[in-house]
């Protein structure tokens, strides 16, 4: 997954279940270019874990959104699923109306381009932060029980855009708020004496 790193995002064109409750047959992560982007890769729809993940980054749309990021789920069932799934109510083991697309990977092409497909069924938890130039700049991969954490989705996306703006870069347990640091060795010396005890 991490030699994913640094490097062009896989693209795909594929079908998406669309967050004004229709269809997309040829949704393509190009077509993002521009915007940074999260891809969330999740095992299967109508699952345990998946349905918690699906509603919190839906939880949290608006913050990705000012920050110019469009959130991807991509799992192995078929776009026909996805519709069900997100038309099944919440109380009822469904997602509702989450604001964001459900690409359908039935062949299990874009799991395997991403490195992500588990013993050839299904998808581990894997996210991918992509930047306005379709490079991918981070990656995480869950193993199916472990859910992800939205606040550290939203602070590499804030590490990210915080580097691109000012050129500093980003030491432990950074957030939106704290000064970055220079990259260089007087930067990283000033930095430790400051915040370092």
């Amino acid at each position: 997954m991490s030699f994913l790193v640094t490097e062009e995002a896989p693209n795909f064109v594929a079908t998406a279940a669309t967050a004004d409750d229709g269809l997309e047959e040829e949704f393509s992560l190009a077509s993002l270019r521009g915007k940074y982007a999260i891809l969330l890769f999740y095992p299967l729809d109508f699952t345990f874990v998946c349905p918690t993940e699906i509603i919190a980054f839906d939880e949290r749309i608006e913050d990705f959104k000012q920050r110019e990021c469009q959130i991807v789920g991509v799992s192995v069932d078929s776009q026909y699923t996805h519709l069900a799934w997100r038309r099944t109510p919440r109380e009822h083991g469904g997602i509702g109306q989450i604001r964001f697309p459900l690409v359908a990977d039935l062949d299990k092409s874009i799991a395997g381009s991403y490195g992500v497909l588990l013993n050839g069924a299904v998808a581990l938890r894997g996210l991918f932060l992509i930047d306005r130039e379709g490079i991918v700049r981070h990656a995480i991969v869950n193993d199916l029980p472990l859910g992800r954490n939205v606040d550290e989705a939203l602070r590499m996306l804030d590490a990210l855009r915080f580097h691109e703006e000012r050129g500093d870069v980003c030491p432990a347990n950074w957030e939106q708020g704290k000064e970055g640091m220079t990259p260089t060795t007087e930067g990283v010396a000033e930095y430790l004496s400051k915040y370092i005890k």
